[in-house]
């Protein structure tokens, strides 16, 4: 598989599942921490503990790292950026729509475009009670949508339909959310995964620059 991966809905320079080493030049990373807190990107240089970073000055680069969990990278049509973090604890908290609501604030009246990335999908990711509650206060009736059954007390969950949920609840339309094919982090090894190997696994880096094409 090469990567990084690459989505064509979003105009900006992007990748998706990149090795870290190969970041590019002045990225800037919040700290995450599973909650659903957005920043700017002058501010998270200096370190801040979030899940959602935007940025507007062109040339700059903006990116979450996982392994399992759902990135998400969305422009305005101005070249405003946004990269999101969001586990299972983020979606409850509504990290996807804190993280689209800090990008409209700084391109407000813009169209806006979303492309979720490689995470663990429905063929791989069980859970139990404790998290569907913290989804099921979040937004019921997508979660509904996004489980089947499993083993007694389990069910596998639809990672990237609840993120596409999210962004249509933010407000993006249908036509605005794309999403990487084939992309479940657990089946595939082309990608790095924390419920296939464990606490030894890596992390991949998921990255956008804001500006324009021509920039």
């Amino acid at each position: 598989m090469t990567r990084p991966l690459h989505h064509p809905l979003l105009a900006p320079r992007h990748g998706f599942a990149a090795a870290l080493a190969d970041a590019p030049e002045a990225l800037v990373r919040p700290v995450q921490v599973h909650g659903a807190r957005a920043v700017r990107a002058d501010d998270a240089a200096a370190g801040a503990r979030a899940d959602a970073i935007v940025a507007t000055r062109p040339g700059r680069a903006v990116g979450v790292v996982t392994a399992d969990c759902i990135p998400v990278l969305a422009c305005a049509e101005g070249g405003a950026v946004a990269a999101i973090h969001a586990g299972w604890r983020g979606l409850a908290q509504g990290v996807v729509e804190s993280g689209i609501a800090a990008l409209a604030h700084d391109a407000p009246g813009e169209a806006l475009r979303a492309v979720v990335g490689p995470c663990a999908g429905p063929c791989c990711y069980e859970v139990d009670a404790p998290v569907l509650d913290a989804l099921g206060a979040w937004h019921p009736r997508a979660l509904e949508a996004a489980v089947r059954p499993s083993r007694p007390g389990h069910v596998w969950l639809d990672l990237p339909a609840l993120a596409r949920a999210a962004l249509l609840r933010a407000g993006l339309p249908g036509a605005g959310i794309g999403e990487l094919a084939d992309a479940c982090t657990v089946c595939h090894d082309g990608f790095e995964s924390v419920r296939r190997d464990g606490a030894g696994a890596g992390r991949m880096l998921h990255w956008i620059v804001a500006g324009r094409p021509e920039s």
